[in-house]
């Protein structure tokens, strides 16, 4: 199969879809691999490392997506790549369609075999392509509430590990998911104090039993957030349903309830968010206050860290591109399962629960266009 490495078009990300040494495993199997000139540079990857393993380098992304038949990308299509995708041509990568009806649209139109990382579940019903990419976001996540705090960068001015004497600063991390428990294990070794809520009991006493003393388990309920959002210094929403639209824990009117100058960072904002007040921002903007209170919503977090993201998302996704490559999209599907849970728009029908309810259309069961 002719597999195809493009270079991300979306503003400020800088990670790649497959590294050098992923191409050489690809070529060793037979596949010819097509890498966009430039790909790897922002994750240290130079057009001759590719080509030292075995790949194939093109000059623009309209010669990529015509030869190809198997798309490896990181982010989801941008506009200017809408019409290039093709009938039956595999695209594997995050695609969040449920927070873009747009992209949904162009990507039904175009008949492509569309496969989003975040929806391929392991056998145990585990996420395994978006936890590499949610464990470095949720580390991220307090990394960046750190620095908003602040006064300088327009928060309350509070050093979330406090010193001797002076109290620590407050962490609130919405979700006992990857993102939630990699959040409170990096606001927990500065130092500060952690409230993590869930729904699931089971998971609450998993998170007591991992986490650190300075970290407090609690059943989430719109009451108990009320309660706790007048002591947060930083709140992290991690709340996620795979494929379909994040769900708002967070309203407006509950701005009124947090000090002046506290940080919001909502991981799930490429699904949309789960704030109310949540709108997508860049890594160049970053950050915008609504009622006092400093909104950080990066979509692609780590981006901003494509040396370590780029080899960790290639670790979890590469197993699945050589079953793609190997067997076809319907052969890989019908072996694995868990796969076949990733097809989220297929020969220009809706396979994916979520996306289906976001925008109120149709779906057919992967299964029967297998």
């Amino acid at each position: 199969m002719i597999v195809g490495v493009l270079k991300e078009s979306k503003p400020e990300e800088n990670r790649v879809a497959l590294t050098p040494a992923g191409a050489e495993v690809l070529r060793n199997r037979g596949h010819e691999v097509l890498v966009q000139t430039g790909a790897g540079i922002g994750s240290g990857f130079a057009d001759a490392d590719y080509q030292a393993h075995g790949a194939t380098m093109l000059g623009t992304p309209e010669a990529l997506f015509r030869q190809a038949e198997l798309l490896l990308h990181v982010k989801e299509p941008q506009p200017e790549e809408y019409a290039m995708l093709r009938e039956g041509q595999i695209l594997f990568t995050y695609l969040h369609l449920a927070a873009s009806e747009p992209l949904t649209r162009a990507v039904i139109k175009s008949k492509a075999v569309a496969i989003a990382y975040e929806t391929v579940q392991g056998h145990d019903g585990s996420l395994p392509l978006l936890t590499p990419m949610s464990e470095v976001a949720g580390r991220m996540a307090v990394q960046q509430g750190a620095r908003y705090l602040e006064m300088t960068q327009g928060g309350r001015g509070v050093l979330l590990g406090g010193v001797p004497g002076v109290d620590p600063g407050v962490v609130m991390v919405l979700g006992g998911g990857t993102v939630g428990t990699h959040a409170a294990k990096v606001a927990a070794g500065l130092g500060a104090r952690v409230i993590i809520l869930d729904q699931d009991l089971e998971r609450l006493r998993t998170l007591s039993e991992i986490l650190p003393a300075n970290c407090t388990p609690m059943k989430s309920t719109p009451s108990k957030i009320r309660s706790l959002l007048p002591e947060a210094d930083v709140v992290v929403g991690s709340v996620l349903i795979p494929g379909a639209l994040a769900p708002r824990i967070i309203t407006r009117s509950m701005l009124g309830l947090m000090k002046k100058g506290a940080v919001m960072v909502d991981v799930a904002i490429d699904q949309g968010g789960c704030f109310e007040t949540s709108k997508p921002t860049t890594h160049s903007s970053p950050v915008y206050e609504v009622e006092g209170v400093v909104h950080y919503c990066v979509p692609n977090m780590p981006g901003a860290v494509p040396k370590t993201s780029t080899e960790a998302l290639t670790n979890a996704t590469l197993p699945y591109a050589v079953r793609l490559a190997d067997m076809g999209w319907k052969e890989a599907m019908r072996d694995d399962p868990g796969l076949a849970a990733g097809a989220n728009v297929v020969l220009g029908k809706v396979t994916c629960p979520g996306v289906a309810e976001a925008f109120g259309l149709k779906r057919t069961a992967v299964s029967k266009l297998l």
